[in-house]
């Protein structure tokens, strides 16, 4: 069953054209991503699919309901949490989700419960009766994601949830996207983050320009663009055009140069002896006078298939 359904889903705006055509199938019970850069429509696309946009061509279905025609039935079983807390900082954890709760139909006694279990749920007890302005990044996106599964929602929409959050507020969200997905709630993740990606979503979508221009799970994704990825980590950093110009020669392969001037990666066409291969370069390499100080050999990173794909590192499309 789809719980996502869009065929050539275009959105304009005056000359811009944010979503062109983007077609995707999301299965249900799943976390499926659509991975880009900013500006690249993901954001325009799930305010369509959950009814906040009307779209200007194509179509699209949410649990086989047309998001323009039944409006009402997608609303009655999606919900959204967007790129920004939309709680109301002058209240407290408590008084936020009571709030809400009473405003979906529950009663007073039914909302408390509600908000204490999710407050424990998500480890926010301790906070409850502060005014959310003074929480933390971390804890302002935990009572958001609560606050969107008060009633739980056949399809969560998470609008790059954990930007600008630190590596363990990180982590306690992808925590409780899991546990929201274990319950059986599918969500749909926009993201920038490429490790979000490959962290928590069976299938991926990558956009860009508004396209979707690679979908797939995360192994055919990686697969797409070579088979393996020899990483290395030289101890001179002088070496590293050397480097470069021998293992391109040596292994037949584009070599990529990290961030680190230590370090740079070669993208391996054939999966054919490859082990084979990168024993080939290491010794070239240790003739030549260039020292290795780490090696290993795996499949291309999402970083490098957003490379491959678009021809630009995903911070540089940002």
């Amino acid at each position: 069953m789809l719980a996502i359904e869009t065929s050539g889903l275009v959105k304009v705006f005056g000359d811009n054209r944010a979503v062109d055509g983007v077609d995707l199938a999301v299965p249900a019970g799943t976390v499926y991503g659509v991975l880009g850069p900013n500006g690249a429509g993901k954001t325009t696309a799930v305010k369509m699919l959950a009814t906040l946009l009307r779209p200007d061509g194509g179509q699209a279905l949410v649990f086989g309901k047309d998001v323009v025609r039944e409006a009402d039935a997608v609303r009655g079983r999606v919900s959204l949490t967007g790129q920004y807390a939309s709680v109301d900082e002058d209240l407290t954890g408590t008084e936020n989700l009571v709030l809400l709760a009473r405003l979906l139909g529950h009663r007073k006694p039914a909302a408390r419960e509600r908000a204490a279990q999710l407050l424990d749920a998500f480890g926010l007890t301790e906070a409850a009766g502060r005014q959310v302005k003074n929480y933390s990044g971390g804890m302002r996106r935990r009572i958001d994601i609560a606050a969107s599964i008060l009633n739980t929602p056949d399809l969560l929409f998470l609008d790059e949830p954990t930007t600008g959050l630190d590596p363990r507020s990180r982590n306690q969200v992808w925590d409780i996207v899991r546990a929201v997905v274990a319950q059986g709630t599918t969500v749909l993740l926009t993201t920038q983050y490429l490790d979000e990606a490959d962290q928590l979503a069976s299938r991926i979508a990558v956009i860009d320009r508004g396209k979707v221009i690679a979908e797939g799970t995360k192994g055919e994704l990686k697969a797409s663009v070579g088979v393996g990825a020899v990483h290395l980590r030289l101890r001179d950093p002088g070496h590293r055009p050397a480097a470069e110009v021998l293992l391109a020669k040596t292994l037949d392969a584009q070599v990529i140069l990290d961030a680190d001037p230590l370090a740079l990666t070669a993208r391996l066409a054939s999966g054919l002896n490859s082990a084979e291969q990168s024993s080939r370069a290491l010794a070239e390499l240790a003739n030549a006078g260039i020292t290795v100080d780490t090696f290993s050999l795996g499949q291309p990173s999402l970083d490098e298939v957003f490379l491959a794909l678009t021809d630009r590192p995903v911070e540089a499309a940002a």
